[in-house]
């Protein structure tokens, strides 16, 4: 009976920065809420992780009103580079599905929304 009573009195003392940083939370899209991992274009060309999709998936979040509701942040979360790294050792996305790289890829949805992809490198 008391921790209801606990949990109103602690909201209603919560206090923050007032600095105009972080009045929503930070939302978007992530490509692995929908997608998973599907990288198979041929068996799936609409779902597929791909330069296409995420290039779709921008115009659709600014024609559809997304990003003026406050949906601002695109991710690439995984299951968009090649499955050897370079001859240098970096990782590289798959030239199949991302033909014209990364950094023409995030110019795209960079010039709409905020971007990125997320890199989990446990080899180095």
């Amino acid at each position: 009976m008391l921790l209801p009573w606990l949990v109103a009195a602690l909201a209603a003392s919560a206090t923050a920065l007032n600095n105009g940083l972080a009045l929503t939370p930070p939302m978007g899209w992530l490509t692995w809420e929908r997608y998973r991992c599907i990288t198979d274009c041929k068996k799936y060309p609409d779902e597929c992780i791909s330069e296409a999709l995420i290039k779709r998936t921008a115009d659709l979040m600014v024609s559809e009103g997304y990003l003026a509701a406050g949906y601002d942040y695109l991710g690439i979360d995984d299951c968009w580079l090649e499955k050897e790294r370079g001859p240098d050792g970096r990782l590289v996305p798959d030239r199949e599905r991302f033909p014209n790289g990364m950094k023409a890829v995030g110019d795209y949805v960079s010039f709409m929304l905020d971007f990125s992809l997320v890199i989990f490198d446990f080899e180095s």
